[in-house]
């Protein structure tokens, strides 16, 4: 069976990482600046992140006369409060401060949309986590490390951090890709 080329619309390195590491065969055509969106009111987490990974999805499908288009958008979620990507140190202390000491969502969009038939397969994961109540100090040596940048909830699973501990749900979903649910949704398309 020949199957379609994968086009990963996101210049994440570690959705790179993940979908190289899992053996797929793909291309990195990142969405526009101005593909996404943010929060609708009334919107849960998990329509959010499918919804925004949608719009990566279209951005870039429309530019493609064939292919499987995977859309990605990752968020942490305190109590109700969504926490993406800090935007500077201070954004990231309080998001780190937020989460310290507390049980926490990673929460996982994912589109698949395939052309030319416009085709879409849209799902999304879940993963349940508590970070340990660390110290100012720790918190400050994790900012200083830089490591947090560019990361839901300001940090990173990957980084190996022993104070962020997995309850349930998919370790590949917390760095940024369900591939999990990739596995399972993207046969419904090839």
């Amino acid at each position: 069976m020949q199957h379609s080329r994968i086009i990963l619309a996101s210049s994440s390195p570690r959705r790179q990482q993940l979908l190289a590491a899992a053996g797929y065969d793909f291309e990195v055509i990142p969405p526009s600046d101005d593909a996404e969106s943010g929060e609708a009111p009334g919107e849960s987490t998990t329509e959010l992140v499918v919804r925004l990974a949608k719009q990566k999805a279209a951005d870039v499908a429309r530019r493609l006369s064939a292919g499987i288009v995977l859309g990605c958008d990752t968020v942490a979620d305190c109590g109700g409060m969504i926490l993406g990507k800090p935007t500077d140190r201070e954004h990231a202390r309080q998001m780190l401060k937020t989460l310290r000491g507390r049980e926490h969502w990673v929460h996982s969009g994912l589109c698949l949309w395939r052309r030319p038939d416009d085709r879409l397969e849209c799902a999304a994961a879940s993963t349940r986590l508590i970070m340990d109540p660390i110290s100012d100090a720790a918190l400050d040596e994790y900012l200083d490390s830089g490591e947090w940048q560019g990361k839901a909830g300001a940090f990173g699973y990957q980084d190996g951090l022993d104070w962020v501990h997995i309850l349930e749900g998919s370790e590949s979903n917390v760095v940024g890709l369900p591939l999990e649910l990739l596995a399972r949704v993207l046969p419904r398309l090839q």
